[in-house]
């Protein structure tokens, strides 16, 4: 119980600066003793108080973005509600092969995201495209990408910075703090339905909500004072700690 706990924790601080807790609580609900789908569900209900607390962490960088946060979190609602059904209807080791290059591919434009932020300015200046919303590639790949979270969640967030950093002309913590509200409403999407077509451990899912609700709260207010270079850093350390990890499953 106390390991349960001790990795809600980490998993709400992590989750909130870059994403990617569901691989600290995921293996150890499992060393628990739970089922891996049973493990999944669980983890997604708990998790939810994690991505609350980390949003309104990160309440100040969110001002301005109303509806931003509404047309993509729209997607996001309906790409958890998506994944969920696929959980319970696919094979449960049906994206193992996906999801390592998934987060490869995430890390890799994370890292060329300065320059690849400046490439589509400079190509919406020639074009006179005046779109600031990102557009159909945006919605459709953060929809496509929450489908997936509802699955799993795995490094959902670090695929979220990576689109939205590339698409998207906004300092790096505003973009952090729209990821912690999209991961919010796949958990929250996923949890709902799960409550009523899901098996789940009564008491794991309490240990991991009490420990991402205040692991959410407090990486939050760590993650805030990161500058750009060094949030970027933290977000390629823990995402590579991700893809080594998923890759030796």
């Amino acid at each position: 119980m106390a390991a349960v706990f001790a990795a809600g924790v980490g998993a709400g601080a992590v989750n909130s600066v870059v994403g990617s807790g569901t691989l600290i609580t995921f293996p150890v609900l499992l060393a628990a003793g739970l089922p891996p789908v049973t493990a999944t569900v669980s983890n997604a209900l708990g998790l939810i108080p994690g991505s609350v607390s980390g949003a309104i962490g990160y309440r100040a960088e969110l001002r301005g973005q109303r509806r931003r946060v509404l047309k993509l979190g729209t997607g996001a609602l309906l790409g958890g509600l998506a994944g969920a059904t696929l959980l319970l209807s696919l094979p449960a080791d049906a994206f193992e092969t996906i999801v390592p290059v998934l987060v490869g591919l995430a890390l890799v434009l994370v890292a060329l995201q300065p320059r690849l932020g400046a490439m589509v300015r400079r190509r919406r200046e020639r074009t006179g495209d005046t779109r600031r919303d990102g557009g159909p590639p945006l919605y459709g790949g953060l929809t496509l990408a929450s489908v997936y979270g509802g699955y799993f969640a795995a490094a959902q967030g670090i695929i979220y910075l990576s689109l939205m950093g590339m698409l998207l002309d906004e300092p790096l913590q505003r973009l952090n703090a729209v990821k912690n509200v999209l991961a919010a409403v796949v958990n929250s999407v996923a949890a709902l339905f799960f409550l009523f077509a899901a098996d789940f451990d009564w008491t794991a899912v309490v240990l991991v909500a009490a420990g991402s609700g205040l692991g959410g709260y407090v990486g939050a207010k760590v993650g805030r004072r990161f500058s750009p270079t060094l949030l970027r850093a933290v977000v390629l350390t823990i995402g590579t700690v991700a893809l080594v990890q998923l890759l030796l499953r």
